[in-house]
């Protein structure tokens, strides 16, 4: 398993290492020892999502009030994804940037999205998404921010058309959100993240 660091500090690519034989294809698609070698800390895994999209479907821009917030471990189980990590954290030295991950079934990454960070999932090809959450479902601490912010610039691919649900066509831009006090800080990061590590 090869586990690399994104543009954005608490996201990571995780790639697992397949095994091929005459009856298919195995491998670990998630370990949690080698996770907090990279993390700082164990991920305790309370909830996992099954999302099932259609090309074009735009989920996101989502996050949770921090803290606690929620960390994510993403992966795919079918078709074609491209995993979007924004940066919301005011304060942050990377703050409204993002980085990406083409998340497929040949490869089979994963992306970890740490608490604080801005989640967004764009399918290009029909297909199901799953994933690990450190905390359960909390519909008070939802939080988002518009996946069609020009601001934030996600790069979707030519030729995609987004399919956006009406909640998050409906969040507000970065900007508003920020001035709304509605985004963590990255010192609410640093200081959740070293509590989890038990500093």
């Amino acid at each position: 398993m090869e586990i690399r660091s994104l543009t954005i500090a608490g996201a990571f690519e995780v790639t697992p290492r397949q095994f091929h034989d005459d009856r298919g294809t195995f491998a670990e698609g998630f370990r949690a020892d080698r996770l907090a070698e990279e993390i700082g800390h164990e991920m305790r895994v309370r909830q996992t999502n099954i999302s099932v999209s259609k090309a074009g479907a735009l989920r996101g821009i989502h996050f949770a009030a921090l803290p606690p917030s929620q960390a994510k471990f993403v992966t795919v189980t079918s078709g074609v994804f491209l995993d979007f990590v924004i940066d919301i954290r005011v304060g942050s030295p990377t703050f409204g940037q993002w980085d990406s991950v083409r998340l497929d079934a040949v490869d089979r990454r994963a992306v970890y999205v740490a608490e604080g960070l801005g989640h967004a999932l764009a399918c290009l090809e029909d297909g199901v998404a799953v994933y690990l959450c450190s905390e359960v479902f909390n519909p008070a601490a939802e939080r988002g921010v518009n996946p069609l912010d020009t601001a934030v610039g996600l790069a979707l691919p030519e030729g995609f058309v987004p399919v956006v649900s009406d909640k998050d066509a409906a969040a507000p831009t970065l900007e508003a959100a920020a001035e709304r006090g509605e985004l963590p800080t990255f010192e609410q990061y640093l200081a959740h993240t070293a509590s989890l590590a038990g500093h």
